[in-house]
């Protein structure tokens, strides 16, 4: 599966379960880590850990398999290593300390869209 595909279901799980300010970043320039980083933001620890919970239950109906998952049992941020694709999911607090979009500043990013068409 491509990347830009695991991108989709991911960002579709994220968005299912109102995962808040969704975002993906093309990094596939700046490292041979991965192509994308998705980050997404959840409002309480529980849900940190059910969205990161839905991106891996709908990627392997598609038959990916997660190459890593840390971060589920304290659930300040969970990541969710795809291969070309790893998911971060974190409460607001954490996501604003470590501000991995500006850490990646430069790279492409674009804002996934919510299921009522607007911009998250």
């Amino acid at each position: 599966m491509q990347s830009k595909q695991i991108v989709e279901i991911a960002t579709a799980a994220l968005d299912d379960l109102k995962g808040k300010d969704i975002v993906v970043i093309d990094v596939h320039e700046k490292t041979s880590v991965t192509d994308f980083m998705v980050i997404a933001t959840g409002s309480s620890s529980r849900q940190v850990k059910a969205l990161a919970d839905n991106v891996i239950e709908e990627v392997k109906k598609q038959g990916v398999r997660p190459l890593g998952i840390e971060g589920l049992e304290n659930a300040e941020w969970a990541l969710v290593d795809l291969g070309s694709v790893v998911v971060h999911v974190m409460l607001q607090e954490t996501r604003s300390f470590y501000d991995l979009e500006r850490l990646w500043q430069g790279a492409e990013q674009s804002r996934a869209k919510q299921t009522n068409n607007e911009a998250v």
